[in-house]
């Protein structure tokens, strides 16, 4: 794993998911320009692509090709970018800014990037559906892979959170909640874009079930470190403001434990994460380099 590079290997991912996203959502030339240039704001505004990175990379873990779980890795990006857009309103946590640039309805208005959003969910959902129709996946996975990927982003994965994460907003809360709205908002997205990566690449459910665990490992541990560089990071860096949490009374891990707590947890569920991956060996390079990466990152 030392020997593995996983700047060029990001770089060259993120660059197969850009012309597919590209693919999948060109330009109008009719009347829903407006929507659709709202829509192409927020997804081509940048970003790691991490949650399709982390589609290919489950794929490929148990033996699939990148062209089994593109459709997939498109869909999850689509649905993590209006999952962003929607976050950033004003009756969310209200932000001004996003990966550098002013947030969606600061420069469309408020209800379109509500439409934005809207249209990024269905649109991701319905391409995986259509992949599976026109025969490019096998259709039995395509469906897995989207019941795994519907259940993430709805009540009972990215939207709960969301939801406990604004009842939660100014109040005391335990060691339960919070562990409940990390898991939730962030965790679940990204357990689902190596679950259904596995899946798509035809995983035995043993080892479906190994990555599954992985996902959940790195999934809390990226909400934490994104808790800690709320505090420590810059805005520069982050594309976002910093200190906002704290501003908005959020709760979080250095809130409720301390910095040095978080900083030790975080560190603890990336080594679950990777003992997660033990009976993997080679093919499961990129997922250990990630998680290193996501533990140390910076942004």
């Amino acid at each position: 794993m030392n020997n593995f590079d996983l700047k060029s290997y990001l770089a060259e991912r993120r660059e197969l998911v850009e012309k597919a996203l590209a693919e999948f959502l060109p330009p109008a030339d009719d009347y829903g320009r407006n929507l659709l240039e709202a829509m192409r704001y927020s997804l081509f505004a940048g970003g790691k692509r991490l949650r399709p990175i982390l589609c290919l990379a489950g794929c490929e873990a148990v033996g699939g090709s990148l062209e089994q779980a593109m459709p997939a890795a498109v869909a999850l990006e689509m649905i993590h970018t209006y999952s962003l857009i929607h976050d950033d309103l004003p009756g969310m946590d209200d932000d001004d800014l996003r990966r550098g640039r002013p947030t969606n309805h600061k420069v469309f208005g408020v209800g379109m990037a509500v439409l934005a959003g809207d249209g990024l969910l269905n649109e991701g959902l319905g391409l995986l559906a259509m992949a599976a129709v026109s025969g490019r996946i096998d259709p039995v996975r395509a469906m897995a892979a989207l019941d795994v990927i519907a259940r993430a982003a709805g009540h009972r994965g990215m939207v709960g959170g969301q939801a406990m994460d604004i009842e939660s907003e100014g109040r005391a809360v335990d060691g339960g909640v919070l562990e409940y709205i990390h898991t939730h908002k962030t965790g679940a997205l990204l357990i689902a874009s190596v679950k259904s990566g596995a899946i798509l690449g035809g995983g035995d459910p043993e080892r479906v079930a190994a990555l599954e665990a992985y996902g959940r490992g790195i999934g809390l541990a990226f909400q934490i470190v994104d808790d800690i560089l709320d505090i420590e990071g810059d805005t520069a860096s982050l594309g976002k403001t910093v200190g906002a949490d704290q501003a908005r009374g959020k709760a979080t891990y250095p809130a409720v434990y301390g910095l040095d707590a978080a900083k030790a947890e975080a560190r603890r569920l990336i080594g679950e994460a990777l003992a997660a991956l033990n009976g993997f060996g080679g093919e499961a390079a990129p997922l250990r380099a990630i998680a290193d990466y996501l533990l140390t990152r910076k942004k």
